[in-house]
């Protein structure tokens, strides 16, 4: 069923040349554009956003550091090592499952989506994108997206009930912030978790 899946999806790839430029974008730049993102909510969100983005990178390395361990404990082969597919980008035929770049992308929007629900929808819905994207271009199977949601979930939810007790952490990295000179530093207006 898993290889099923992967061809579906993976057989659409080569014949929409618009598309396929879509998927490989997302594909190579989606944890930058991730990055971006939570530079930008740094930037000129208050001290609960920059707080939600240091939880959301611990997020991330947690989740991708399970990845690592998962990856030496059980290791899939790359689909286009064991298959015939549409491969769009040339990709290391290292451990298929679970897919970082999805446990990234995933990790980081949860992260926001349990605090900032707007923004976090949204980021959301680009880690789907994400995740199909992998599949598209030839480089994961579905069960590798399942998993690496999965990943994502659980850690998400760990940083999340834990984030009382890394908050001195996230003080502390704001802190240091807000005493360099000239960088941009926001008010703390009210009602700040509503957006």
């Amino acid at each position: 069923m898993n290889y099923n899946l992967f061809k579906s999806i993976n057989q659409l790839s080569g014949q929409h040349p618009y598309l396929d430029e879509l998927m490989a974008g997302v594909t190579n730049y989606a944890l930058f554009i991730f990055a971006i993102i939570l530079l930008l909510i740094w930037i000129f969100g208050n001290d609960q956003y920059k707080k939600t983005v240091v939880f959301a990178a611990i997020t991330g390395i947690l989740g991708l550091f399970i990845n690592f361990v998962i990856g030496h404990l059980y290791f899939e082969q790359r689909p286009f090592v064991t298959h015939h597919v549409h491969l769009l980008i040339q990709h290391a035929a290292d451990a298929s499952f679970p897919s970082d770049h999805t446990t990234g992308a995933f990790a980081l929007a949860l992260a926001v989506l349990f605090v900032h629900r707007k923004i976090g929808i949204g980021m959301l819905l680009f880690a789907l994108l994400t995740g199909f994207s992998r599949i598209y271009v030839g480089h994961h199977y579905p069960f590798d997206i399942l998993g690496s949601i999965i990943v994502s979930l659980v850690i998400s939810i760990i940083v999340y009930k834990m984030s009382p007790y890394l908050e001195p952490i996230a003080n502390g990295i704001i802190n240091i912030y807000n005493r360099i000179p000239l960088v941009p530093k926001t008010a703390e207006p009210e009602n700040s978790k509503n957006l």
